[in-house]
């Protein structure tokens, strides 16, 4: 099976192609421009690394947040697009969850969090595995109650994402010695560990026009426009 997975749910843009399970094709990129410029040239690339055409695609596959609510909508689009031209199916894969499938070797919680903005945090829990075995779902709340819910364990805690770069201090603070951050180079969603997602989740894929971004609160404008009306009633 062909799969081709692409990510713009953060900073940086990705694109990963597997042949029959093995990847051969994996490329991130920061850049100066909106992903919206870069990632088809991107996609292009990667498939003419890999030697195919976007027709010998079995599987289109993109990280749908949650992110950046501007970047995961452009991947998904993609994605939509190109199955869409090629009549191939979609799957969706979580941006936490990738970012986890990156540890393999740590023996208490993987705790991928990203910094939401407006005060709050995207977070999840995990143990190692592949996929990566769930302990929390997803949420968007105050780093105070996500750290509370993992302190509340007693367990060694793994951090990843860039949400422990910038609340390192804090994490600490929180959880003192049981808390471990990853290294720099595992704080960066991977496309290829997103691809490998997909590929176990093959079985759940949907026909194109069914992929939907994974949003885990209202974005920006629509929060602003109903506090203004809620206090225009008020």
């Amino acid at each position: 099976m062909n799969i081709l997975c692409v990510d713009t749910s953060g900073p940086s843009a990705g694109v990963a192609v597997l042949r029959d399970g093995r990847l051969v094709f994996e490329c991130s990129l920061i850049h100066g421009r909106t992903h919206s410029q870069c990632i088809l040239p991107m996609v292009e690339q990667g498939l003419a690394g890999a030697g195919l055409q976007a027709g010998d695609v079995d599987l289109f596959a993109a990280v749908v947040g949650p992110g950046s609510f501007t970047g995961v909508r452009i991947g998904v689009s993609t994605v939509k697009a190109l199955a869409h031209a090629a009549q191939r199916p979609c799957v969706g894969v979580d941006a936490l969850e990738a970012l986890a499938a990156g540890i393999q070797d740590f023996g208490g919680l993987i705790c991928p969090i990203l910094d939401a903005r407006a005060q709050q945090v995207y977070g999840a829990v995990f143990r190692a595995g592949l996929p990566p075995v769930r302990v929390a779902e997803d949420a968007a709340e105050k780093l105070s109650e996500y750290l509370a819910r993992i302190d509340a364990t007693g367990e060694r805690a793994l951090f990843l994402g860039d949400g422990a770069q910038a609340f390192a201090r804090e994490i600490r603070e929180a959880l003192g010695e049981r808390a471990a951050f990853a290294p720099a180079h595992l704080c960066t969603l991977r496309a290829g560990s997103a691809a490998a997602l997909a590929a176990l989740r093959a079985h759940e894929a949907v026909d194109c026009m069914a992929l939907a971004p994974l949003y885990l609160r209202a974005p920006q404008a629509e929060r602003e426009r109903a506090a203004k009306e809620a206090k225009a009633h008020a």
